[in-house]
């Protein structure tokens, strides 16, 4: 399996990338700076074992996702299998804004630079790689609606700019899909301007043909309770997912969020694809 993985410098990103390298994957990371895994013996050893390649960029400059795509095609001879998107910026808290990100539209402006960029040779149907895409459950106003009480106020006041970018996001996919948007749920402008669904490269509506979003629950720097379970042989999964948001989940490990993507999603594509998205939590 040939995948490129944008945001898997840390967290989720980073986790499902080195469950797919120990599964035998080739994985190309678009990172901002190479250096982040200078003392990570293991990514290392993959790199010299020419599983792993590195490629610099940014996800916010199309040229360096292109190129990103450029470097996964080549290694593949010609194919990219799967996509990870679990890009994000670095968080920073006030009591008056709540968690504002440096860059307030990362993760919709590098979704649309990454498949604006597509390369055509990948843009038949039969030709374009699966695509898994983090965002957030509550997200948009009906999910929202359905949120446990106490993430319901959270996520509306300390989470909300950052959900604005996952809003947008959001709005890119079901555009590309021809999934339905709700009138209700409006993103603004500061995070995708007018015109955007002109963008040059972006696939027209419904001409994305595999997609699945997955919404985790407020997430954690836990331990991946899934491992934990299956080492103890015990039946029971170790965090629930479901194709209709939960009234009553709170939070899951980004560990666990990447067991789910490559333990679960990736081997049962035709279960999760079609479903308009995943919700994950305890």
């Amino acid at each position: 399996m040939n995948v490129l993985v944008l945001g898997g410098s840390k967290n989720i990103g980073y986790y499902a990338a080195v469950r797919l390298l120990k599964k035998g994957a080739t994985v190309t990371f678009l990172l901002r700076s190479i250096s982040v895994f200078d003392n990570d013996e293991q990514i290392q050893s993959y790199v010299k074992q020419g599983k792993a390649q590195l490629v610099l960029g940014d996800g916010l400059k199309a040229d360096s996702v292109k190129s990103a795509w450029q470097a996964s095609v080549a290694i593949g001879e010609g194919t990219v299998d799967l996509v990870l998107s679990s890009i994000g910026g670095a968080p920073s808290f006030s009591f008056s804004k709540g968690i504002t990100l440096d860059n307030p539209d990362v993760c919709t402006r590098s979704l649309l630079n990454l498949l604006s960029t597509m390369p055509d040779a990948l843009r038949a149907p039969e030709r374009q790689p699966r695509f898994v895409v983090i965002t957030s459950m509550g997200i948009t106003a009906e999910a929202h609606a359905r949120l446990p009480f106490g993430l319901r106020t959270f996520y509306g006041t300390a989470l909300s700019g950052p959900h604005v970018d996952k809003l947008g996001a959001e709005r890119i996919l079901a555009h590309c899909t021809g999934r339905a948007w709700a009138p209700a749920d409006v993103v603004q402008k500061s995070v995708l301007s007018d015109g955007w669904e002109a963008t040059p490269g972006l696939p027209g509506p419904a001409e994305l043909k595999h997609v699945l979003i997955v919404r985790p629950a407020l997430l954690t720097d836990g331990e991946c309770r899934a491992d934990k379970a299956e080492a103890a042989g015990k039946g029971k999964a170790a965090y629930r997912a479901a194709a209709t948001e939960m009234s009553d989940g709170y939070r899951v490990s980004r560990r666990d969020v990447a067991h789910f993507v490559v333990e679960d999603a990736v081997p049962n594509w035709s279960k999760w694809e079609g479903t308009g998205g995943v919700v994950l939590a305890y």
